[in-house]
């Protein structure tokens, strides 16, 4: 017997229990986005150690600029909303109770997994600078935990338009997301235009409710069959077009990530050049769905996908703690090539793509444990209100201390 029978054996027991209705093409659309958050920040994020051995964060995008082009791919958080719009709208349209009941479901799903890790951490800190790790060290590795967790606050407050969302597509089509481009446009030309230096800086605020919500309207109205083929050619024309425009003509940065020190940002909160990568690959993936799908109809690539949405919360909430487990005694050695070395050098990249194998194991072998947060209890096993009500003052007390440091 072959050493891959059992993975074989796995992936048509999975390929026989999936429905034949499931949509594997936005399954595998959605595993893509996942996976590309902790590609992302584990090959453009890094470290650089001070005198007393602590850890403090950087990118290798300081020193080199030319990889701005790897953001343009490894950005996939227009996709990610893209899909959850159209998981959300099919969703909504199949609930049984009120659309209140639906909502708390959704809001529980996505909340459970960052009070685990959130009230992890707040243990966690405290324990790991009685243990001798320098202070900067655990508001470095803070700071890393909750940074992608914004993404839930902002995930969960457009769910929660989702009604409004499916109203505006049945009416506007596709065509219901142009006004949130063009809020954010109005809002970049305000930062960025000839009054820049008298417009408050909050002002850039009003960017992160349209911005996000751009994709997830798309989705939606995908969802509601009033995007097609036409519709999706529109769409990656049109934002490749703006894309090159605002980079060329406007000067936008060409990174779509943050980069320590510049003085501008796409990100946090999304510039319109996040919109426009954002259309470009919403426009993709909606014609690309069928090719997808057929991928996906073999078992041995439908079962990581498969394996990958069961994790998805815990993908997002851990895997800056699978880094910070390799980082943090890293650091005890001193300077060590690729994870706690400047990220400043050809050599820095090399060794940093020869430790994401070791970053990716180490997040499964902490996902064993912290799916848990992601799974629903078994009825009549909830946990107790006690329980509930230390984790949640935990989880809140961690959330305080890591944004105070932004």
């Amino acid at each position: 017997m072959s050493a891959l029978t059992p993975l074989r054996e796995a992936a048509d027991r999975i390929d026989r229990r999936t429905p034949v209705h499931r949509d594997r093409a936005v399954d595998g659309l959605r595993a893509l986005a996942l996976l590309a958050v902790p590609t992302g920040h584990w090959l453009l994020g890094g470290f650089t150690l001070d005198a007393e051995g602590g850890l403090h964060n950087a990118s290798p995008l300081s020193a080199f600029a030319a990889l701005a082009p790897a953001s343009w791919v490894l950005q996939m958080l227009g996709i990610f909303f893209l899909v959850g719009g159209y998981a959300s709208v099919l969703s909504y349209h199949r609930r049984t109770g009120s659309t209140g009941a639906w909502l708390k479901g959704r809001m529980v799903r996505l909340g459970r997994p960052v009070l685990g890790v959130t009230a992890v951490w707040a243990l966690a800190a405290p324990a790991l600078y009685a243990a001798g790790v320098p202070e900067a060290t655990v508001r470095t590795g803070a700071t890393l935990v909750v940074q992608p967790l914004w993404f839930v606050g902002v995930y969960a407050g457009v769910t929660a338009l989702t009604p409004y969302c499916v109203r505006a597509a049945r009416r506007f089509g596709g065509w219901a997301a142009a006004p949130l481009l063009g809020a954010v446009a109005a809002v970049d030309l305000l930062r960025y235009g000839p009054l820049a230096d008298s417009v408050p800086s909050w002002l850039s605020v009003l960017n992160i409710l349209p911005g996000w919500l751009f994709a997830y309207q798309l989705g939606v109205a995908w969802g509601e069959r009033r995007i097609g083929r036409r519709g999706a050619w529109l769409l990656l024309a049109g934002g490749a077009l703006l894309f090159a425009a605002l980079l060329v003509v406007f000067g936008y940065p060409a990174s779509m990530v943050g980069v320590p020190g510049a003085g501008r940002t796409n990100a946090h909160p999304p510039s319109l050049l996040v919109l426009a990568l954002a259309a470009a690959q919403s426009g993709a993936a909606i014609l690309l769905r069928e090719r997808l799908a057929g991928l996906l109809a073999r078992p041995a690539l439908w079962a990581p996908v498969v394996v990958v949405n069961l994790s998805a919360m815990t993908i997002l909430c851990w895997h800056q703690t699978a880094m910070l487990a390799a980082a943090v005694p890293g650091a005890l050695a001193g300077e060590v090539a690729g994870l706690t070395t400047a990220p400043d050098t050809l050599g820095w990249i090399a060794a940093r793509a020869a430790w994401l194998p070791v970053f990716a194991v180490l997040l499964v072998g902490i996902a064993r444990y912290a799916r848990r947060f992601e799974a629903a209890p078994a009825r009549g096993r909830g946990a107790p209100a006690v329980r509930r009500t230390v984790a949640g003052l935990l989880a809140a007390g961690f959330a305080a201390f890591a944004l105070g440091l932004a």
